[in-house]
């Protein structure tokens, strides 16, 4: 805004330059939603690793089909997980501690989530307010210990501690046991229950006189060290999610409901961040006899909150449908398809066969596993490396750490290309690798224009960039200067990809337009108080097929 000019002297103002630098949002961040040993319920939570994955969630469970996949997805380059962790009816361990006048309970104490993990906690309490010269400090101070006991071949090791000193029951302390725990603690939570006011003590007897029979002393630990004398199990919780996969019970905890924000639409609430790629190994555990319940419930409505967040969805396939040694097994996966071919959609991509992956729960027999978290962490790795417009096939797209449950020739890839399954492959040499880039929509007879997964991905990141990019110009004058500024703008993020090779043509004029002006928003539009920009681009499409044409030259006479 000018400055209003009052003396004689030179005056310096700052222009706008109506520079919205648009920066291109992530590709390969990986949803995944599944039950875990532990962890909160229905809440998106990011991992950047398997290590923290383990921390947060509990590793691997042969009951969980995901956590395999996220084992699969970070060993095969990817980056960065949101993970969801579902059930239906779980049970928290809790139990309590009995302390304060007339030994009244004191704190209730429970496992930071449900799940049978929280049965192995143990904890303690030491009481901490006298010195090391028994002199009186606080009678409500207490030292607090809980760890983690699991039993490994026949012998008891702690795998988690967690010690808090000086803790109060008193809620004007900035040690108030609950605050500290709740903000702390990765193993259990605490709820004041209340705490009588105990009688006055004095020097000689902490505990108070004449009182002293009345008074419930806090456990104190006999080993400071936390031997087992000192340590107290919570009562035993249970974990029903565990068990309820073949049932109704699965597909209404990974569906999830949308007001409520639980199932998948629990990654409604990592916002801002973005997921671009989902995964659902459990589905496949699913019924699969229906075409409206179990597998294809789950996906079809997965398929859709995709489509609405501009995400990509990897199908996983019953371990059924590839049978090993099965001559049939092409056919087997074609039937299949054709049994779910409501499960097709622009924004999704299925792959056979499933693999077989080292266990390191069970190393004398490999596991069978859908092939989504693999496959995630390819999509991750060609993106960096190469970026979204790449496809992650080809002899670069190696699946680490996986096997192929069934050996296809090229005939029977043959089959199965043209209906949009995407075949994974071994080959000398190269080894395993990702031999497909259709969406479900990829089958030649649909001649969609999303039939291959780069081009539905490279699309999929430019509208999510101009989403985020452009909300600047929300309630800005619709005129000439926004719509100026917005060609500017998106033109520059445009201009950014065409020189990162992302895009077919030699010129930016054939590679790419941007239009926005009177003829793209009419008088009416700007009454509605709307404002249209139209972006196209030419996308790079896969070399899908390369043909060799040799031809014998005839011999030739000298002249």
């Amino acid at each position: 805004m000018p400055t209003t000019h009052t003396y004689p002297g030179v005056y310096i103002e700052e222009i706008p330059s109506g520079v919205h630098a648009i920066v291109g949002v992530s590709t390969s961040n990986t949803a995944f939603v599944d039950f875990f040993a532990r962890g909160k319920i229905d809440q998106a939570v990011e991992v950047t690793s398997f290590a923290d994955f383990e921390r947060t969630f509990g590793g691997l469970d042969p009951r969980s089909e995901a956590s395999y996949a996220i084992f699969q997805y970070f060993l095969n380059g990817g980056q960065t997980a949101f993970v969801v962790r579902v059930g239906s009816d779980p049970k928290t361990s809790e139990g309590s501690l009995a302390g304060g006048y007339g030994g009244q309970e004191t704190l209730r104490v429970s496992a930071s989530s449900p799940g049978e993990w929280g049965n192995n906690l143990e904890l303690a309490v030491d009481t901490a307010h006298i010195d090391a010269k028994a002199q009186l400090v606080d009678p409500t101070l207490f030292n607090l210990l809980v760890r983690e006991v699991v039993t490994i071949n026949g012998s008891r090791r702690v795998t988690n501690l967690e010690t808090y000193r000086n803790l109060s029951l008193s809620k004007a302390s900035p040690l108030y046991a609950p605050t500290v725990i709740g903000a702390s603690s990765r193993l259990i939570s605490l709820e004041d229950k209340g705490l009588a006011q105990p009688p006055a003590p004095t020097a000689g007897d902490p505990f108070g006189q004449p009182d002293k029979a009345t008074w419930t002393k806090l456990t104190d630990l006999a080993d400071p060290a936390f031997g087992s004398d000192g340590t107290t199990p919570l009562a035993p919780g249970s974990v029903a999610v565990s068990d309820s996969w073949a049932t109704s019970d699965g597909q209404t905890a990974l569906i999830g409901d949308q007001g409520a924000h639980t199932g998948i639409y629990a990654l409604d609430r990592i916002e801002p961040a973005v997921f671009n790629i989902l995964c659902i190994p459990a589905a496949a555990r699913l019924d699969d006899s229906s075409s409206t319940s179990g597998l294809s419930a789950v996906y079809s409505a997965a398929a859709v909150y995709c489509e609405a967040k501009r995400a990509f969805l990897i199908v996983d396939i019953p371990q059924k449908v590839d049978v090993p040694n099965d001559p049939g097994q092409s056919d087997s996966m074609v039937q299949w398809l054709t049994d779910h071919d409501g499960l097709r959609a622009k924004n999704a991509a299925v792959y056979f066969p499933r693999l077989l992956i080292p266990d390191p729960l069970n190393p004398r027999m490999p596991r069978n596993v859908g092939a989504s978290g693999t496959l995630a962490g390819v999509y991750a790795r060609t993106d960096g490396a190469r970026g979204v417009w790449k496809a992650p096939a080809g002899i670069d797209a190696t699946l680490a750490n996986a096997d192929i449950a069934v050996k296809l020739t090229d005939p029977e890839n043959g089959i199965l290309n043209p209906l949009g399954i995407n075949v994974l492959r071994n080959f000398p040499i190269y080894g395993r690798v990702s031999w497909g880039a259709r969406t479900l929509e990829g089958a030649d007879q649909l001649t969609s224009e999303w039939k291959y997964i780069p081009v539905r991905r490279l699309a999929l990141f430019i509208e999510e960039s101009l989403y985020e990019g452009t909300k600047w110009a929300v309630f800005e004058p619709n005129d000439e200067p926004l719509w100026a500024s917005l060609r500017f703008n998106v033109g520059n993020f445009m201009q950014e990809l065409f020189r990162r090779e992302a895009f077919q043509g030699g010129t930016p004029k054939d590679a790419y337009f941007v239009k926005c002006d009177a003829d793209t928003t009419t008088a009416a539009d700007r009454d509605l108080g709307i404002v249209n920009i139209v972006v196209g681009f030419a996308p790079l499409k896969p070399a899908e097929f390369v043909v060799i044409q040799i031809q014998q030259l005839a011999g030739q006479s000298a002249s």
